[in-house]
């Protein structure tokens, strides 16, 4: 019962607080923010994968 008491509670306060920021146009900055930390995150993987591709290749040789 308390489980179910706590996440009905999360809910409304998430939903109040995504309606606040729908309301003043904040969404959409929260939105490209984690836009930008994924894509930073996916090209820092993606330059990380070069390299050690890279060092593979002079081990291997």
């Amino acid at each position: 019962m308390t489980f179910t008491l706590s996440s009905l509670s999360l809910f409304w306060y998430l939903q109040a607080a995504t309606s606040f920021m729908e309301s003043n146009g904040k969404i959409y900055v929260v939105v490209a923010v984690l836009v930008c930390i994924f894509l930073g995150i996916a090209l820092l993987l993606f330059a990380l994968e070069r390299r050690l591709r890279n060092l593979e290749n002079r081990l291997e040789e």
